[in-house]
């Protein structure tokens, strides 16, 4: 476990803990390995009546309940249904379903077996779902009602697709689907018999695709060695603790889904906890976090943000205990603000991408440097390079790029996107894996992000990071959210333009955008601040929830 400590240890020598299990730290993966074999089945057979998942409904009823016992008995179950379909070892099966228990029931069961699950997020698309499934050569998917309905609207053929299952009645479909609930009530008798040893640690487990801010999605692979990969996320920012309850609010299609609520949280045998929630209400959030008992709570910003508006004093959180955000960089003053609602709880923020499992992030073992990215997770070698490939100095800005070659490889950095050696090679150099993010490092290592590279203005030779500029926007009382994009300027080459929405109450103005104007100077360099304000009610983002700023300038261009 990672080192605990207590409030009067000093800065120093909580870093020299972190430190300590920094350079100890390794995961040993066995050659043969399965994660379902390995992690679920292991806690089954230890403790099966463990809680290991709780499903929740909207409003935070009950609606599920699987033990460690549970869920090893229906992934044994549904991995011999899809073997007797014909699914097999190394065949892609697009899972689409939302934060209910059938989602662990699919996933793990594909796993078991040694077949590939293609989670998807449940607002794609009928054009999103076919450019995956073509893209992929799934043979199976598995979703419900809702999804069934978009597959049977797909007008291109899906030839590879021969296996369609569907939760609930599969008579409401209008194509050949199979019910799931009749699936597992055939193998409801003896547990049925399975390989032992289904996969290698090498053999593929996992599909995602990218959240394709600047392009189309490109699709990643995950070995079954990526199980264990999370285990630094659980264990050091999480800091998770058997019966734990672990809340993350995330959509399972959502790489963040593997980060937050698989194998990671198992191995260290907490509960997790799934809501299938509306549109976010903060009491609704709240009153569930008092009522269930949650423990620990990972959130993106822009839920967090939400959250503070509310009255947080009406709510007895007294059970949390540990809390945690990603997605995109938390803004200092939302981490301010959660603090004083909440009686000192800090939200650690954490850094991952869907090539990676978290990579940095801030621990309660150390010093948090509010709006710092944090320092690296034990286990993997991240630096800030400059263009060239050279260390860059502490302070100047430069690419996220993780150490990946020979020993020093990373467990759970994915090995090229597939189908795309040139987007591959990009990435892959000299030993080195490029994010495509941009960060400065301090004196004591802790990373401060910047933004894509795509995403870094270029305003009269001085370089500008999105994050910094709309962080001093959020610090506003007016403003709910903002993006900050570069705008072409024939004698700036850009000029830093921010997309606002206004938070209730408060109406677009002129007036008001003077002021936002004033106010980002007086937390920023004053050549930061936004020369253009632009106050919209939504902001184009991705299924996976982060702003697509290439449509906003692609905005700025139309208008001209």
């Amino acid at each position: 476990m990672a080192t605990q400590t207590t409030p009067d240890r000093t800065a120093a020598a909580r870093l020299q803990d972190y430190a300590t299990e920094r350079g100890s730290f390794r995961i040993d993966v066995p050659e043969t390995f399965n994660a379902v074999v390995d992690i679920v089945e292991t806690w089954a057979a230890e403790a099966p009546d463990d809680l290991a998942v709780l499903s929740l409904g909207s409003s935070g009823e009950e609606t599920g309940r699987q033990t460690a016992g549970d869920l090893a008995r229906e992934a044994r179950r549904f991995g011999r249904a899809l073997l007797d379909l014909g699914v097999g070892k190394g065949d892609r099966v697009f899972v689409m379903l939302p934060r209910v228990a059938e989602w662990y029931t699919a996933v793990l069961g594909a796993i078991r077996i040694g077949a590939i699950p293609m989670p998807g997020p449940n607002l794609l698309t009928t054009k999103d779902i076919a450019y995956r499934l073509t893209e992929s050569g799934a043979v199976a998917a598995i979703t419900d009602l809702s999804g069934a309905a978009k597959i049977d609207a797909i007008d291109a053929p899906v030839p590879a697709l021969r296996t369609r299952i569907v939760t609930g009645d599969a008579a409401g479909t209008t194509s050949p689907w199979l019910s799931l609930d009749a699936l597992m009530a055939q193998g409801s008798g003896a547990d049925p018999a399975l390989p032992s040893a289904p996969t290698h640690r090498d053999d593929p487990m996992l599909v995602y695709f990218t959240s394709g801010t600047v392009s189309h999605p490109k699709m990643v692979t995950h070995a079954q060695e990526y199980g264990l990969a999370h285990v630094p996320t659980a264990r050091f920012w999480h800091d998770l603790r058997p019966g734990d309850r672990h809340w993350a609010v995330t959509d399972p299609g959502w790489a963040k889904a593997a980060f937050a609520t698989l194998f990671g949280q198992m191995h260290e045998r907490a509960t997790i906890v799934q809501v299938q929630l509306g549109k976010p209400d903060a009491d609704t959030i709240l009153g569930i976090i008092t009522r269930h008992g949650v423990t620990s709570f990972c959130a993106p910003p822009t839920l967090y943000r939400t959250l503070v508006q509310a009255d947080l004093g009406a709510h007895d959180l007294s059970a949390l205990r540990h809390c945690t955000s990603a997605g995109e960089p938390l803004n200092p003053e939302v981490i301010k603000v959660w603090a004083r609602g909440t009686g000192g709880l800090t939200v650690y923020d954490g850094y991952g991408q869907t090539e990676t499992s978290v990579t940095i992030a801030n621990y309660r073992a150390v010093e948090v440097r509010p709006g710092s990215m944090g320092l690296p997770m034990p286990g993997w070698d991240v630096e800030v390079l400059d263009d060239a490939g050279a260390r860059a100095p502490d302070g100047e800005v430069g690419n996220i790029a993780i150490r990946e070659d020979g020993e020093h490889r990373p467990v759970g950095l994915f090995r090229g996107y597939d189908g795309n050696p040139e987007a591959t090679a990009e990435r892959f150099r000299d030993g080195w894996y490029f994010t495509g993010d941009k960060a400065a490092r301090d004196p004591d290592g802790y990373l401060w992000f910047e933004g894509r590279d795509d995403d870094v203005i270029t305003s009269s030779a001085y370089r500008i990071g999105p994050f910094e500029v709309e962080s001093a926007l959020v610090e506003h009382p007016a403003v709910m959210e903002a993006a900050v994009v570069g705008k072409p300027d024939p004698e700036r080459t850009e000029i830093v333009t921010a997309f606002v929405i206004l938070a209730a109450g408060h109406e677009p103005t002129d007036a008001l955008a003077k002021e936002l104007q004033d106010h980002t100077k007086t937390l920023t360099a004053p050549y930061k601040y936004p020369r253009e304000i632009h106050f919209v009610t939504e902001l184009p983002k991705t299924v996976s929830g982060k702003i697509r700023r290439t449509e906003l300038r692609d905005l700025l261009r139309e208008r001209g």
